[in-house]
Formats: C-alpha cells, structure tokens, sequence
C-alpha cells in the first residue's frame, strides 16, 4: 500500500490554482479566447500570459492566434498530451484518497 500513496508522482504543473483552472477549463472546451480565460479566473494578462506559457512549454496545450476585424486574437486548447496529463492527475489524486489510511 506504500507504494500506492505516492503524493511525489503529481505533476508540478497542477500545483497552481490558475494553470489547474485553465486545465479544467480547455478539459471541457474545444477551444477558448484568452479574453474569456482572464474574465473567468480574474487573472491580469501577464499573470495569466505566464501560466499560459508554462502550460505551452509542458505541451498541455497550444496556442492558435487568428485576426478578428483586424485585432488579435489569441485561442488556446488542450493538447493529446494535456488531456493524458490531466487524466493522470485525476487518478494520482483518487488513488491519494482512496489509500491515505
């Protein structure tokens, strides 16, 4: 059982409420403006911006940017990669529950 309680095996990533929240978000989006990411989490653009990137880096999600009446805009979704992450954490942190005895 000792080896089934492994808190250590949790991606860093999840650590951060905001990049854990823009998981969850893109988890049930296909895809999502940044403009819509910083209204629902409150968050300042560069607060916002560098979670984002950290999430790029780790290839949880991407980035697509498009002009929409000439003015940027920036989408994001959740990569193959994310959603494996994603499905891991969910599963380190049941099996943390179901064997803290």
């Amino acid at each position: 059982m000792a080896d089934t309680f492994d808190y250590k095996k949790i991606d860093g990533i999840f650590e951060s409420r905001i990049r854990l929240a823009v998981l969850s978000i893109l988890a049930t989006s296909e895809k999502v403006e940044f403009a819509y990411l910083k209204r629902k989490l409150k968050a300042t653009d560069g607060n916002l911006g560098a979670h984002l990137k950290k999430l790029e880096d780790a290839k949880y999600i991407k980035c697509e940017k498009k002009f929409i009446k000439r003015k940027p805009v920036s989408f994001y979704y959740l990569t193959n990669t994310g959603r494996k992450a994603i499905e891991s954490y969910l599963s380190l942190v049941e099996n943390l529950f179901n064997n803290a005895e």
